[in-house]
């Protein structure tokens, strides 16, 4: 039972931290946040890219690798729920092609796809929360909590591995490495003898 919560509440941090990223961008690039003159063709294929790699985490989300496999093996109690939402997926990828393909011809009219996307994906975090999430937790047994639990920790692992050998991370020295070590620019030291 606690694993299961314990899980749950990771996946809503994800939820929630995907929920801000979408309304940033939402809020960035609404067609009515532009006064005056409007982006330059450059700022809507900067939009688009940032598009993606919101839609992208969406995509990639614990809840969408670990949960949503195991809630499809559970049969038709979740199936229609699932295919609801495969399908709210499906259109906010249109409106993320609708987006990209205004922003390569310089067309105002991706801001209008910008938004509909991210107002598709912030549905479906809505549903998944309200309705998805509870109904995992009484559909997936308490044995399978733990293996999924387990999953999403050897996932962070790996995460961490590639983001710290992304930035270079030198590995810790030893006192006795540190210690042995000689310094050309350092003198040698000389004994005091009274």
């Amino acid at each position: 039972m606690l694993t299961s919560t314990y899980t749950l509440v990771a996946l809503s941090v994800e939820q929630a931290r995907v929920r801000v990223d979408l309304q940033a961008l939402l809020d960035r690039w609404r067609p009515a946040a532009w006064w005056g003159e409007p982006p330059a063709a450059h700022q809507y294929q900067a939009a688009c890219d940032a598009l993606r790699q919101v839609s992208d985490a969406c995509q990639w989300r614990k809840l969408d690798k670990f949960v949503l496999p195991a809630l499809r093996r559970r049969g038709a109690d979740a199936g229609v729920l699932l295919a609801e939402l495969d399908a709210l997926s499906r259109r906010a990828n249109a409106a993320r092609m609708a987006a990209q393909a205004a922003a390569a011809e310089g067309d105002p009219g991706c801001l209008a796809a910008l938004e509909a996307c991210c107002e598709l994906l912030l549905e479906r975090l809505e549903r998944e929360e309200i309705e998805l999430l509870p109904l995992a937790r009484t559909l997936i047994p308490g044995d399978h909590w733990f293996t999924i639990a387990n999953q999403m920790l050897a996932h962070d692992t790996v995460q961490n591995e590639h983001r710290d050998a992304g930035r270079g991370i030198v590995r810790a020295r030893l006192p006795t490495e540190v210690s042995t070590r000689k310094s050309p620019a350092l003198p040698p030291v000389v004994p005091i003898v009274n």
